[in-house]
């Protein structure tokens, strides 16, 4: 899932870079989307394998 995250990222770095605004925001609210969804993946497995 980060590895969705980081690719989406880079999308929308080039996106922005080449001035597609559009796409640039769309491509950075999936990385922000998926990051997130792998924080708390990753805190509830950290807290299951601490218990």
């Amino acid at each position: 899932m980060l590895t969705w995250a980081i690719i989406f990222a880079v999308i929308a770095l080039v996106a922005a870079i080449f001035g597609f605004g559009g796409i640039a925001s769309a491509a950075a609210g999936v990385a922000r989307i998926l990051f997130f969804i792998f924080i708390v993946i990753f805190l509830v497995t950290l807290i299951a394998a601490l218990l």
